[in-house]
C-alpha cells in the first residue's frame, strides 16, 4: 500500500511537471510527417476515478464531469464532449416541437430559452442538422420519408458525426447506430413487428439489417461483436439483457481507447462510461421491463403484436 501511494504521489507530480501546472494547457507533438497529433491531458487523466459499470459509488456524475472539462479541456476538445450529449438535445428539442410539457433533459447542452429561439427563428446557434429537423418539421415536410421525427432526427445526427474530421466520435456513433439498428431489427424480428423503416443509415451495413433474412444479417464477418449480441438478445431476462449490450458497449470503448493513454479519446471514453453507470445506479428491475415494452410500443407503431408475449 505505502508503495502504492508514493508511485502515486511521484505520478502526480510528474503529471503536473507535464502540464506545468495547468492541467488545460495544450500539449502539441509533431510526428516524423510533421502532422499536428492529439493533446495529452496527463494531470486529468491520472486523476479520473476507476470505474467499473458494476461501481456502487461515483465521485461525480456526467453532467458535473463535464463542467470540469469546460476548464479542464482546450476549447476544441471540450467541443468534441460536447457532441457527446447532443442525443439529449435531441430529445429536447423535439419534444419542444411537439409540445409534449416533458421536463427538459439537464444533461443536454442548449437551455429550452436558445431551443425555443432557434425553433422561431434559426441563430446559428445549434449544429446544422438541427437547423434541418427544425425547418422540416415546421413545414411538415419528412427529411427522410418512412421514418419518425424521432428517427428523422437521429438519422440526422448520425450523418453529421461521420463527417467530423475526428477518429473517435464517428467509429462511436457508427458503433452504437449499428448496434441499436441490430437489437431493433431482433426484437421486431422475434415478435413478428416490420422492421424496415425503424433502420438508421443508408449504407451497405444498414441496408443489410434492413433487408437481409439471414440470421446474422449477412454480417457477422464485418462486424466481430455480432455473434456475442446474438447471444445477448436470446436472454428473456429485460434487465440481464440490457447490462449485457452496456458490457458490449464498454469492452468496445476499451478496445478502441487501449492506446489512447491521456488523450481526448481517452477522456471521452471515460464521459460515456460514466453516463452507463450513472444509468445503472438508478435503474431497476422493475423499471427495466417498462423500458423494454414502452419500446415495443413504439416499435409496433400501427402494426399489431402478437396477442401474447412473454418478459420477465
Amino acid at each position: 500500500m505505502l508503495i502504492q501511494i508514493l508511485l502515486q504521489k511521484y505520478y502526480s507530480e510528474y503529471c503536473r511537471e507535464q502540464t506545468k501546472g495547468n492541467p488545460a494547457e495544450k500539449v502539441f507533438f509533431k510526428n516524423k510527417n510533421n502532422q499536428q497529433v492529439k493533446r495529452n491531458y496527463y494531470y486529468l487523466v491520472a486523476g479520473l476515478q476507476d470505474i467499473t459499470l458494476d461501481i456502487h459509488k461515483l465521485s461525480m456524475g456526467q453532467v458535473e464531469f463535464r463542467q470540469e472539462l469546460k476548464t479542464a479541456l482546450h476549447p476544441k476538445d471540450y467541443k468534441l464532449t460536447e457532441i457527446l450529449f447532443y442525443p439529449f438535445d435531441n430529445s429536447n428539442l423535439l419534444n419542444l416541437l411537439k409540445k409534449t410539457d416533458l421536463d427538459l433533459d439537464p444533461r443536454g447542452n442548449f437551455d429550452q430559452a436558445i431551443l425555443e429561439e432557434n425553433i422561431k427563428e434559426t441563430t446559428g446557434e445549434l449544429p446544422s442538422y438541427m437547423d434541418k429537423f427544425i425547418i422540416a418539421f415546421k413545414e411538415d415536410e419528412p427529411v427522410i420519408a418512412g421514418l419518425s421525427h424521432e428517427n428523422q432526427l437521429t438519422a440526422l445526427f448520425y450523418r453529421y458525426t461521420q463527417n467530423l474530421k475526428v477518429d473517435f466520435l464517428p467509429e462511436w456513433f457508427r458503433f452504437n447506430r449499428d448496434l441499436n439498428n441490430l437489437l431493433t431489427a431482433m426484437i421486431c424480428r422475434k415478435y413478428d413487428i416490420p422492421h424496415e423503416n425503424q433502420i438508421i443509415g443508408d449504407d451497405e451495413t444498414s441496408d443489410a439489417i434492413r433487408k437481409s433474412h439471414a440470421r446474422d444479417f449477412g454480417l457477422s464477418a464485418e462486424i466481430p461483436w455480432l455473434d456475442d449480441l446474438l447471444n445477448i438478445a436470446k436472454n428473456d431476462d429485460v434487465q440481464e439483457r440490457e447490462k449485457a449490450i452496456d458490457q458490449l458497449r464498454w469492452k468496445y470503448l476499451e478496445e478502441v481507447t487501449f492506446f489512447e493513454y491521456f488523450t481526448i479519446d481517452k477522456i471521452l471514453a471515460f464521459t460515456l462510461k460514466l453516463g452507463m453507470v450513472e444509468r445503472w445506479l438508478a435503474i431497476d428491475h422493475e423499471h427495466g421491463s417498462k423500458m423494454f415494452k414502452e419500446l415495443l410500443l413504439e416499435l409496433k407503431s400501427s402494426y399489431k403484436l402478437p396477442e401474447t408475449f412473454t418478459e420477465k
